[in-house]
């Protein structure tokens, strides 16, 4: 039972991509909210805080996610 406790962990662990940029951090967020407006303007830097809003929330996530991964795994080692 415990080796295949330890190989469901260590699968979990290779599926993991801790790589992965959210989808917001890899767009240029300059160019798409320039097509709102010049910068500067009222519609150019409700687009940019925008983004940022949803960069930091994906950013959360992805911190969470890890977070609760890491806990699985503890909880796993430690017989719980």
């Amino acid at each position: 039972m415990a080796v295949f406790a330890a190989s469901l962990l260590v699968s979990a662990c290779t599926q993991f991509d801790r790589s992965a940029l959210p989808q917001a951090a890899t767009t240029d967020d300059d160019a798409i909210c320039r097509q709102q407006g010049e910068p500067g303007s009222p519609p150019y830097v409700a687009c940019r805080r925008d983004r940022d809003v949803a960069a930091m929330r994906a950013t959360r996530s992805d911190a969470g996610i890890e977070r609760a991964h890491r806990n699985l795994a503890n909880d796993m080692l430690n017989n719980r």
